[in-house]
């Protein structure tokens, strides 16, 4: 694999074994970064303008200097280049934007912030998938909130305990008790016909499938308690590697089979997505 590797002013690639990033990178010591991850097709990455809209926004959160989008699209498209035949057409990018070389500890340095961008093959999902409910909640009152930040140990301790239950992924309640997000995906549930989604004021990551559920196919915002995923006719959650995902076991709660309208959401988006790589 080829790593793209530079700063917010420019880089270039270099082969996986011999990229470097400074350990005094204020992302490797704090945390202190942004990210996207988008799905590449064989027509290139999928709404990449919706994700670097979503990349400057979380900078802009976080204090940093906005990325240059210019910078990112090049190097989005060189990277992706050097690394199609190793992905077979299908995979994902990963755009990792950080506060670059800094003093040890919370105080953020002058330098130019760091920029790389990492491309992986992807597995294809299975059909359905598994959910469970964790014990921890997401602060919705927090300076991060909403930010996709490389901050991600709370995400990583909650999808092991999901993992050891047997589920794929772990949602999590905000501190209102109200449904909040999944560790990597947007939640949706089915009510009386009508589809339903957190809306961010819970505290939830404004993910770009779940933007383009909203837009395409008339899903609703919701304040929702965390007990609605017991009640609900159907699940699913979204993300850009899984697009539309029925749920069909929610901690002890299962279906028997995945909810109509969730699998006709699921083959709507994926006959509409190839027709506008960036939407």
């Amino acid at each position: 694999m080829r790593i793209w590797v530079g700063r917010r002013d420019g880089g270039g690639l270099v082969d996986a074994a011999e990229a470097r990033v400074n350990v005094l990178d204020h992302g490797f010591t704090v945390a202190d970064g942004v990210f996207e991850t988008l799905k590449v097709t064989p027509d290139g990455p999928f709404a990449l303008t919706r994700h670097l809209r979503r990349l400057t926004a979380s900078a802009c959160a976080l204090g940093l200097v906005e990325p240059d989008l210019d910078v990112v699209r090049v190097a989005a498209g060189e990277v992706v280049a050097a690394n199609t035949e190793a992905m077979a057409g299908h995979g994902r990018l990963r755009i990792t934007y950080t506060g670059g070389i800094a003093p040890l500890g919370s105080d953020r340095g002058d330098a130019v912030p760091t920029l790389v961008l990492a491309v992986a093959s992807s597995a294809p999902w299975p059909p359905t998938t598994t959910i469970a409910t964790v014990p921890w909640t997401r602060n919705e009152r927090s300076a991060v909130a909403g930010v996709k930040s490389t901050s991600y140990a709370e995400n990583v301790v909650a999808l092991q305990f999901a993992h050891q239950r047997g589920a794929s992924e772990a949602v999590l309640a905000n501190t209102r008790g109200e449904l909040c997000e999944g560790t990597g995906t947007n939640v949706f549930v089915v009510i009386d016909g009508q589809v339903l989604t957190p809306p961010l004021s819970s505290g939830c990551l404004a993910g770009i499938t779940r933007e383009l559920v909203l837009e395409w196919f008339g899903a609703s915002e919701e304040t929702l308690p965390i007990g609605v995923l017991s009640d609900a006719d159907e699940v699913f959650i979204t993300s850009s590697t899984r697009n539309v995902h029925p749920v069909v076991r929610s901690d002890d709660r299962e279906w028997a089979t995945a909810g109509p309208i969730s699998l006709e959401l699921q083959a709507a988006f994926g006959e509409r997505a190839p027709l506008d790589i960036d939407p």
